[in-house]
């Protein structure tokens, strides 16, 4: 025959009263067979061949003192060991570069592009070119936001050059340049303005601009 759990709990208790309230609770519990209370040493001995522990120790924690102590047997750690493969590595975000052309008519308009895009949430540094038209971003954000983002707040059209994945560490000083580098075949490339298929983009009329040297002039 199996023999009888012997369970062990430490429970503060004053009096006789709180001895009977002790042994009134256990003794109708699932699977207890035995009360034994030992009030001045604030002992609890419960016995019973399908007694369970931790239900023991809930089961007087609920009906007589929150207080109440599991001293033997001690219940292994399980649920930690199993909580422990469920944690998952989150990734960190990939931070993008991203190159957008749209027409600076001075240094003012390269200014505030700098200034509104710096505000933008995720973007970590704005290089604005007004002699090549474009907006260097790099940063923890979409393209596409960018694009809306300098329609709706400053009104200007934009376009996306290219985006790729930030390189900053591999080039090292070369980050800070104006130039930028395709990866793949190793050559320069230089995004002009105007650019080749100019019948496909509408620009200002500059007809007395400056640096037109066919410009019109009023004597």
């Amino acid at each position: 025959m199996a023999e009888s759990k012997v369970i062990v709990l430490k429970v503060l208790m004053h009096c006789e009263g709180c001895q009977s309230q002790v042994s009134k609770c256990l003794k109708s519990f699932e699977g207890v067979e035995e009360v034994v209370v030992d009030y001045p040493n604030h002992k609890v001995t419960v016995k019973g061949k399908n007694a369970d522990p931790l239900k023991v120790l809930e089961r007087l924690q609920n009906k007589f003192s929150r207080n109440a102590q599991l001293i033997s047997p001690i219940p292994k750690p399980q649920n930690q060991e199993q909580k422990e493969p469920k944690k998952k590595e989150v990734a960190p975000p990939e931070v993008k570069v991203v190159v957008l052309k749209t027409l600076m008519h001075c240094e003012g308009c390269a200014i505030d592009i700098k200034k509104y895009l710096e505000k933008m949430k995720g973007v970590l540094s704005v290089e604005a070119n007004m002699e090549r038209s474009t907006v260097r971003v790099r940063g923890i954000v979409e393209a596409a936001k960018l694009v809306k983002y300098l329609k709706k707040e400053l009104g200007k059209h934009a376009e996306i050059v290219k985006q790729e994945q930030d390189e900053k560490k591999e080039q090292g000083k070369d980050s800070g340049s104006n130039n930028y580098r395709s990866r793949g075949g190793g050559g320069e490339c230089v995004f002009q303005y105007p650019p080749q298929y100019s019948a496909q983009h509408i620009y200002p009329c500059q007809t007395f601009s400056d640096e037109n040297p066919f410009a019109c002039s009023i004597m």
